[in-house]
């Protein structure tokens, strides 16, 4: 699950949520956990190895793209799971994860359009 929302009024024209709406809402679309999971460099790397392979791998096959321990390496699986960015499932006593794309992207693009409902483009140069 992400654990990103946004509450969106609709404009009566364009039939898109207003840039005030969304701008008010900017706290709820920054949720700490999902950019700490993103802010290390061990899980940027786990994250990376598992878009590649584009399908579920377990811990024992992601061990090697991070020079941490085993279990380290679970923690961080662990940490981007619980962020909402990777799905786990278990297959007896493994555990494999993939990436939760459409849920990572969807975030991503309502962080960008609010950024951008915030800050207009100026035509300052």
């Amino acid at each position: 699950m992400i654990y990103i929302c946004i509450e969106t009024q609709m404009s009566k024209h364009k039939n898109r949520p207003t840039g005030r709406r969304r701008c008010a809402n900017m706290g709820r679309l920054l949720e700490p956990r999902f950019f700490k999971a993103l802010g290390d460099p061990n899980r940027i790397a786990l994250l990376s190895r598992l878009a590649k392979c584009r399908r579920p791998c377990g811990v024992s096959e992601l061990v090697g793209c991070c020079s941490v321990d085993i279990s380290v390496v679970s923690r961080h699986l662990a940490m981007l799971r619980d962020a909402g960015i990777l799905h786990a499932e278990k297959r007896g006593k493994e555990v494999y994860y993939s990436v939760r794309c459409k849920e990572v992207v969807s975030t991503l693009r309502r962080i960008a359009d609010a950024i951008e409902a915030c800050c207009p483009e100026t035509n300052a140069t």
